[in-house]
């Protein structure tokens, strides 16, 4: 004999299963949207604490009168040194006043 299959309504435990389902389904697709919110928001973050300050343009100082010359290898040594701190100070390393004490420095 087969069993009996019941038409209609489904029984106390099915309920129970179904609810159970739904209850299961919602609860994952919650903590999906959750932990998707905090990688963003964390994303958000790293982007902030390593981004340049971006810092307003302050005017330039007038520039110091040039010394004498050097001989060739101290000028390419001397170039060198000016062109790196530009770099430093355009990638905004440098702060203006740090920028300009050091090519004082070097300037003499």
């Amino acid at each position: 004999m087969a069993p009996l299959r019941r038409f209609g309504r489904p029984g106390l435990i099915g309920t129970a299963a179904r609810t159970a389902v739904i209850a299961g389904t919602a609860q994952a697709t919650a903590g999906a949207v959750s932990r998707r919110q905090a990688g963003r928001a964390q994303q958000q973050y790293e982007a902030q604490q390593y981004a340049p300050p971006q810092y307003a343009p302050a005017q330039q100082a007038p520039a110091a009168p040039a010394a004498a010359p050097p001989s060739d290898g101290a000028n390419d040594a001397l170039l060198t040194q000016l062109a790196q701190l530009g770099e430093l100070h355009g990638k905004g390393v440098l702060t203006d006043e740090e920028f300009a004490a050091a090519k004082a420095k070097l300037l003499g």
